[in-house]
């Protein structure tokens, strides 16, 4: 009777195993879609979205359901989201972050549960340094490089006297360390604004009164849209040149307009770099959304080009952790901007670019590259990491 039982039970529970076993693999996206920097969070997620897309509902061949909640630029609700995300669905994969004091509030606690976190752009030096994780992964840059970018750049220029503002926050403090690691200038003034601040007019007065031959300006989401419109109004525009960390997103240009010429930016990628991903995630991002993708929207298309990579590997089995770890960290996936790989912490060794904001032949404000910066930099905290 007893082996009656079992084999009737095995019978029963063997359909249901197959079930759970071919479920997709849920991947909680924790990103801004809310707040004057909601844009950034949707293009992070809609570039996820198109890499599933493209696989009819798959990455690297595995099913794959994507769950998105918006963390309002909240630490403590990226915390509790994630918590729910781990707790009630089960999700061993978590993407999306956009700023950094999110991504402090959340990484270092599900890491240590054993969960995955792809970020598709909050890297702070924290996290790249003594604070690395094995399951923590970064593929868009360190916080700090965008801004050494710039500051290569206006030691290049000759600049030795520029203005530096940035918001009172993690990633705002590692920007400008970034840009005063290469910046081999003088500085007219070191400005510390509120984060999600809209009024920049006592800042910019102090500016004009400081006379600087140029100012970096780290002012990411509706930030930068409010201060480079300020500061076209208060006559500065193209008068006191302004340079800045991936400062001219495509979004922010079309809210900005004809105020943003000028403005020359660091970048990792461009819509013109020309290799068959790249152009392949271009036009595929222009018919679905009707728009040009930006830097925001590329990284979250290689963040799920990445997963996909890893999920390949395992055959979607997340129980198979090493191995999942360990795909990742060969990045053996088509990234669209060329060149990657991941050093020692993580976080990417690649090429980055200034670019300059110009008017397009056909009355449009675009981004066209003026050159490259670095060639396989890595990030300046990678040999704190412990990782081997």
């Amino acid at each position: 009777m007893n082996r009656y039982l079992a084999a009737v039970l095995c019978c029963l529970l063997l359909p249901l195993s197959m079930a759970v076993a071919g479920e997709p693999v849920k991947i909680g996206m924790i990103t801004t879609l809310s707040t004057k920097a909601g844009y950034l969070g949707e293009e992070i997620r809609d570039g996820f979205r198109l890499a599933v897309d493209l696989g009819q509902g798959r990455l690297g061949g595995i099913p794959v359901e994507l769950l998105v909640a918006d963390d309002g630029r909240s630490p403590e609700k990226g915390r509790q989201i994630a918590e729910r995300f781990i707790r009630r669905d089960h999700v061993r994969i978590l993407t999306g972050t956009v700023f950094s004091n999110v991504a402090l509030a959340v990484v270092p606690k599900v890491v240590r549960q054993g969960v995955f976190f792809i970020s598709p752009n909050a890297g702070p030096s924290r996290l790249a340094g003594e604070g690395c994780s094995a399951n923590f992964f970064n593929v868009s840059w360190q916080t700090d490089t965008l801004s050494e970018v710039i500051g290569q750049y206006a030691t290049d220029q000759g600049f030795d006297n520029v203005y530096i503002i940035a918001p009172n926050y993690v990633a705002g403090r590692d920007n400008v360390a970034g840009f005063r690691r290469y910046y081999r200038g003088g500085i007219a003034g070191e400005v510390y604004t509120a984060l999600g601040q809209a009024d920049y007019a006592a800042e910019i007065a102090a500016l004009r009164k400081a006379a600087p031959d140029a100012v970096y300006f780290f002012l990411p989401g509706g930030m930068g849209i409010n201060f480079l419109k300020q500061y076209a109004q208060a006559g500065l525009q193209g008068v006191i040149p302004l340079m800045g960390p991936a400062a001219t997103d495509g979004r922010l240009l079309g809210a900005v307009g004809e105020a943003a010429v000028g403005v020359v930016n660091s970048a990792q990628w461009s819509s013109e770099f020309d290799n068959p991903a790249n152009r392949r995630f271009v036009a595929a991002f222009r018919k679905m959304y009707g728009r040009t993708p930006t830097l925001f929207a590329s990284q979250g298309y290689d963040a799920a080009l990445l997963i996909g990579s890893a999920l390949r590997a395992v055959g979607g089995d997340m129980n198979r952790s090493d191995a999942f770890r360990a795909a990742l960290e060969k990045a053996d996936f088509p990234s669209v901007r060329g060149r990657f790989r991941f050093g020692r912490n993580h976080f990417p060794i690649q090429d980055y670019y200034v670019r300059q904001v110009v008017k397009s032949g056909d009355g449009g404000i675009v981004n066209r590259l003026l050159g490259r910066v670095f060639t396989d930099h890595p990030d300046a905290y990678a040999d704190r990491c412990p990782l081997q």
